[in-house]
């Protein structure tokens, strides 16, 4: 018999898109998906549940569907979506507590798999070259999605040694782009004149939405434990990210462009948050070696790549080797 995965956030197209994928794989028999209201695109194969992961009841879910995967894709990264900063907390941080109970007290759950980001790490002048995932953040984060995942990082940690019998993978993604991605970084990229820093020039690791898919699946079918790195090779610079989208960039004093995102922010124009801004400021750069020898996981995007096919979706009309550095 084939595994039987849960996957969390079914709502949200990334989780929609990943439930529906993973019907398709062979060592897989079932996929249920949940999450407090239904999924507005076609699931195909995957049994939705309505039922909400800051409640309890997840854990008769995981007994009633003898589910022995759980992949958590649920944590919000924008007050917005949620709505609010309380709600979204809630939503991440509690839902993931409730749902860490339920998989400790299941006899059916052998594997965990946690989207997680690199956003962990934070963004600063201090920071090393590339992060690897034995480093923290120079900086703990005190508020906002960074604080949010950093907390479900520790408490994820901490189920893995009450249940050493679990293999818990923990992935942590790099800005996922692609066609499909609305995020704070890809809402940033799509307006019409795009504010930067004054004197810095970022380096941007990003990850393909598909390879996101692809790697959540592996993680799944592998049962391989650890953290994780996941990006696709290469970096770039936000200079070289304009150029390339052909949009058209004004370059203002940080304190500005912080206003800036504040004013936007409360317009429900864009989540633009501290941390994103601390990311345009001074990018953030990882290791992904471990991804590789140990995972045994190798993007089909480069950045640069994961970048162009964004590119296409914003600006169509532009041919393939327009706008580049």
């Amino acid at each position: 018999m084939g595994r039987v995965v849960l996957v969390t956030g079914i709502s949200r197209d990334i989780g929609r898109r990943f439930a529906r994928a993973a019907t398709g794989d062979p060592s897989i028999d079932r996929v249920i998906g949940v999450d407090v209201v239904p999924p507005r695109g076609d699931i195909g194969d995957v049994s939705f549940v309505r039922a909400d992961i800051r409640n309890p009841v997840i854990a008769k879910v995981i007994a009633k569907e003898d589910v022995d995967t759980v992949v958590h894709m649920s944590v919000i990264a924008t007050p917005g979506s949620a709505g609010g900063r309380g709600t979204m907390k809630e939503l991440n941080v509690i839902g993931s507590m409730q749902l860490l109970a339920a998989c400790q007290r299941s006899a059916t759950v052998e594997r965990l798999v946690v989207k997680s980001t690199t956003t962990v790490y934070g963004s600063g002048p201090r920071d090393p070259a590339m992060f690897t995932e034995d480093m923290g953040p120079k900086r703990l984060p005190s508020s906002g999605y960074a604080k949010d995942v950093y907390e479900i990082e520790g408490y994820v940690r901490g189920f893995a040694r009450r249940r050493p019998d679990v293999d818990v993978t923990l992935i942590r993604a790099a800005n996922v782009v692609g066609p499909h991605v609305s995020s704070p970084l890809t809402n940033y990229f799509r307006l019409p004149v795009i504010p930067r820093v004054l004197g810095f020039d970022p380096r941007l690791q990003l990850l393909h939405e598909d390879d996101l898919m692809r790697v959540l699946r592996h993680a799944a079918t592998t049962g391989i434990a650890g953290t994780f790195n996941v990006a696709g090779d290469g970096v770039m610079t936000l200079s070289q990210a304009v150029r390339r989208l052909g949009t058209p960039s004004v370059a203002l004093p940080r304190f500005a462009v912080g206003r800036l995102g504040s004013t936007m922010r409360q317009a429900r124009v864009s989540d633009f948050s501290p941390e994103q801004l601390g990311f345009l400021t001074y990018g953030r750069g990882v290791d992904t070696t471990r991804m590789r020898t140990v995972l045994g996981f190798e993007p089909q995007f480069t950045t640069a790549e994961a970048f162009a096919d964004f590119r296409r979706s914003v600006t169509p009309s532009v041919e393939e080797g327009a706008g580049r550095a």
